[in-house]
């Protein structure tokens, strides 16, 4: 269908999906996002956006995605509440369907405080729950947050974020819950360390039926050394870097530590495939779009189909 984006198409067609993410440049230049679309094009399915990631000031997520547009790929839009009241949430949710973007990813956003304006104001006006809850209202109803009519609905793929590892842990999956039971459509997870606790999370998953209800991509981000291994267990809330995974790591050279994140990573995609109720991966390849296309294919998953 024409309203249809290319991830809901794939992963409603049964496929594995694979979608990649695309940070903006801290910069009004088109230059960056044209170079990470050359990685990705036929590589993934779609490519989220990232909005002012870690609250530091950089190109629009909705500009970034008409750039990627125009080269060709299907763009996740990625909207944060941190930076906008319900007001702008409603206007750019109807600005991105107009521009013929067909997938959201509803987020609050990392607190402006870790990021270069940290004297900003937040707004959180609503949470991402609520966010999810008003795009799901304003595509199937047609109606704005308190019941005014739209002259026409806007057309969006609905997703959402998990993170398995976050604490308390037995509060996951009632979270993820909550986030389809407002509209979530899609979910992508945070990054995949401790296979073992996404097992646990996924069986609570499943024990609810969830599986059948929402699609989930499993996060990844490959690995480019022990310290940025050791760095993210330590210092990125919610991150769960198990010591066998930096131990390996150190077992090889420095100069070997990025392959070897390579295959850790690939070896996760491949056991994420052979899990019940995981229906993609997400990779999150930090500024290095261009080893994507290696992860993609040493896991199988290459030539995307064709939908």
């Amino acid at each position: 269908m024409k309203n249809e984006s290319r991830l809901k198409k794939v992963l409603s067609a049964g496929h594995f999906a694979v979608t990649a993410e695309c940070g903006p440049p801290k910069g009004a230049e088109t230059s960056v996002i044209r170079k990470k679309a050359k990685f990705l094009k036929e590589v993934v399915d779609s490519v989220n956006v990232t909005d002012n990631q870690t609250g530091v000031v950089r190109l629009s997520s909705l500009a970034s995605c008409m750039l990627l547009k125009k080269e060709g790929l299907d763009p996740v839009l990625q909207m944060v509440t941190r930076d906008r009241n319900r007001i702008a949430l409603q206007s750019d949710v109807l600005g991105a369907s107009v521009l013929g973007i067909r997938n959201i990813l509803c987020l609050s956003g990392d607190h402006q405080s870790f990021g270069n304006q940290p004297q900003a104001k937040g707004v959180f006006d609503i949470d991402s729950i609520q966010f999810i809850q008003v795009v799901h209202q304003m595509r199937d109803q047609g109606k704005i947050l308190g019941g005014e009519q739209l002259s026409e609905p806007p057309h969006l793929f609905i997703g959402a974020v998990a993170n398995p590892f976050a604490d308390p842990f037995v509060y996951r999956v009632i979270r993820l819950a909550k986030k389809v039971h407002a509209g979530a459509e899609f979910v992508q997870t945070q990054c995949i360390y401790n296979l073992n606790r996404f097992k646990e999370w996924m069986k609570g998953v499943r024990d609810r039926g969830l599986d059948k209800k929402v699609y989930i991509l499993g996060g990844i981000t490959p690995l480019k050394s022990v310290r940025m291994a050791e760095y993210m267990g330590k210092n990125v809330a919610g991150m769960d870097v198990p010591e066998e995974i930096i131990a390996r790591l150190k077992g090889v050279p420095p100069k070997d530590q990025r392959q070897e994140g390579i295959k850790i990573a690939v070896e996760t995609i491949r056991a994420l495939k052979e899990i019940e109720g995981v229906h993609g991966v997400h990779i999150m390849a930090i500024e290095w779009e261009d080893v994507v296309s290696q992860l993609v294919e040493e896991a199988g998953l290459h030539p995307r189909p064709e939908v």
